[in-house]
This record gives C-alpha cells, structure tokens and sequence, in this order.
C-alpha cells in the first residue's frame, strides 16, 4: 500500500548520490527479510565449494545480484500490467568492486523483464531455470531466509546453506520450538496411546519438505485432500515459524524503537530535512509497536483455530483455518518481514552499547526506507 500522501510530501527527494548510497549500504549489509545479498554471499563464500556447487542462480552474474522486495512508488506502477503495491527488484552492480558507479535494475513481472534479465546478465544461454526461481521469490511475501528455503526445497530447487542467513543454532531452535506446538497436537488431537510411538517420525514429516504416508493420520483427522493438505501444511509450517520469530525479535525490537528515537544526526540540514527527520522518527517510535499489534492479531486467529482442535477435540475450524492460511500468510509474511528488516538493518548499522549517530544523508535513506516499509502503520 502506497505511503498517505502528506507524508510523501513531507519528504525530501533522493538524489542520485542517495540512491548510490542506499546501493552501498545494501551492499554493505547483511541479507533481511527485505533484502536477498547475494553480491554479499559472493564476497564472503566465493571461494567455497558449496558456493559453486549449488548456487542459488545458475548464471554468475545473477548470482551476485541484490535482491529487494520493495514498496511501488506512483512513477513505478506505470511499468506493470496489473496493480500491485510491492514488487521484487533485481539490482545487478555494473562493477562489483565499485558500487559508485551504480548498477542496472529491473523488477520480476514488469514488461519486457525477461528481455531486461538477459541484457543486464549478458547472457546468450538460457535462464529458464534462474527466471522460474526470481518467480518463485517474487510470489513470496518476503525475503526471509527460512522461507525462501522452504518455498525453493518445496519446489526441487537445492541451493547450498551458505546461501541462507539461518545460524544452525537458529534453525535448532526454530525447529523445537515448531516440534513442541506439533507435538501438543498428536499428542491431544490424534491420541496419545496409538500415537505417541510415532510422534517423532511425525514432528520429523511434517517438518520436511515432503508432504508424505506419514502424515496420514493427520491428514483423516482434518479431511483435507491431496494439493489443499500440501499447501495447508505449508502454510502451518510457517506460521509456527513467524511466531517463533516474532517471539526472537521483539525484545530487540523494542530497543530499536527507542533507539531510533533517539538517534544522532550530525551535518548540516535545510528546514524541510529537519523537519522530516523529527517527524519520522516519531512516526516510527509509534508505527513499529503497531505493527508488532497487528501481527498478533493475525496469530491470534491461528491461535484459537488450534485451541479449536487441540482443547476442544474439534478439527473443522483448524481445517477452515489451514484452507484459508495462504491468504493470511502472505499477509503475515509481509508485516513479518518489515519489522525483520528494521530490527536487523538497525542492529547491524548500530551495534548494542554504542548511541547510534549518522550523518544527514544516511539518516535520510535509512528512515525513508523503514517509513516506506511500514507504510500504512504510520500514524496519520
């Protein structure tokens, strides 16, 4: 959803050095939820083995790209066929040493991209496969690592570990946290005396990729079919991933709203750059506990379809709940994936135990991008 029109226009443009510095800064960072860094990836892991072994895009220019989900601004929309308010852009740095001089860009879905991914990667060979994974990615709601993994694996595409910003103590984590709710269920929804000696087997299937034999217990137990089971399952899957990392990330992130408040900027500013930068930050002290309300509010309507089959022995309104998730997962995964990036982005440009302080212009790029972010959550 477009930023309302009076904060647009408190806005102060971006010159082209800005968006040169927003290039580096992206560079520069680590990936999030809104940013895929592969051009990163390939300056840290270039020399691995995994790295080449199982790339994430079969073309190497490609696979040192930027990848950015990013909010359409009006004089972007002129460029698709269809309305949409986020889109996935590709930035491919015309030298990956030197970000000064800028790179060539283009978003998944606008007219003539094809044609655009071929000129940027000056590729003669074909891209299918590179074209069906920047499809891939541009259906998701967001550039978590976690999910990007799971959509691509769902999909038979192996990449190398290397590739995912996922500690595999975070992965360790995720997963008892997901295998504790999963247990609950076998345990109080399928009965525990006929199931308890496969409950292992049964947290282990419907964590993996494959939707298979064993979960056909669960399957009855839901009465949902073939494709609908495998995306409801999905969708479960993932869900119990972003109530896991809401829980991670929100003690930080309570820091970072504070912390942005009072953030340091140093240099010299015109009225109207003033005036933004004390307005933002205000707008965004408030915006990101609201964000962190609305997502709980989806959750919680996940949390009583599964108090529905887990305390009260009835599978239908979990089952309703799981044939409608990929709407609200997607949803999820976009509100997710903003207060993700903010978190991330902060702590990486501003460690713990330092007063954050910048100068003017990089405290320009960094709040106009969490304001674009957030969008509607700002208050008015």
């Amino acid at each position: 959803m477009p930023a309302p029109r009076r904060q647009q226009s408190q806005r102060p443009s971006r010159s082209r050095g800005a968006q040169v510095r927003s290039l580096s800064a992206l560079e520069r960072s680590a990936s999030t939820s809104r940013v895929l860094n592969l051009l990163a990836v390939a300056n840290t892991q270039g020399d691995s083995p995994e790295h080449a072994g199982a790339p994430f895009f079969k073309n190497r220019v490609l696979n040192s790209a930027i990848v950015v989900k990013h909010r359409l601004r009006a004089d972007d929309l002129f460029l698709f066929d269809d309305f949409r308010a986020t889109a996935t852009k590709v930035i491919i740095p015309f030298e990956r040493g030197d970000l000064a001089l800028g790179g060539q860009s283009f978003f998944v879905g606008q007219r003539g991209w094809t044609e655009l991914l071929h000129q940027a990667c000056n590729s003669p060979t074909d891209l299918a496969r590179d074209i069906e994974v920047l499809k891939i990615l541009d259906g998701l709601p967001s550039l978590d690592p976690f999910l990007i993994r799971e959509s691509l694996r769902r999909d038979g595409y192996q990449i190398a570990p290397c590739y995912f910003a996922i500690s595999p103590a975070d992965l360790e984590r995720m997963h008892a946290y997901v295998g504790m709710a999963i247990s609950e269920l076998v345990e109080k929804a399928l009965g525990s005396s006929e199931f308890s000696p496969s409950l292992g087997r049964l947290v282990e299937a419907l964590l993996s990729t494959d939707v298979d034999e064993r979960l056909e217990p669960l399957r009855l137990t839901l009465m949902l079919e073939g494709e609908s089971f495998r995306e409801g399952v999905f969708s479960w899957k993932n869900f119990l991933y972003y109530k896991w990392a809401l829980a991670v990330l929100w003690p930080d992130l309570k820091l970072v709203a504070g912390e942005i408040g009072a953030l340091t900027v140093t240099g010299p500013r015109d009225t109207e750059t003033a005036v933004y930068l004390d307005a933002a930050r205000q707008r965004l002290m408030a915006a990101i506990p609201a964000q962190k309300n609305d997502i709980m509010r989806t959750l919680r309507v996940y949390d009583e379809a599964f108090k529905s089959l887990t305390a009260r022995n009835d599978p239908q309104a979990f089952r309703d709940f799981l044939l409608r998730a990929p709407e609200l997962f997607i949803s999820l995964g976009e509100r997710v994936g903003v207060i993700s990036h903010i978190g991330s982005f902060w702590r990486y440009r501003f460690p713990k135990g330092r007063a954050p302080s910048c100068m003017v212009d990089e405290a320009l790029d960094i709040l106009q991008d969490f304001e674009s972010g957030l969008g509607a959550t700002l208050p008015a």
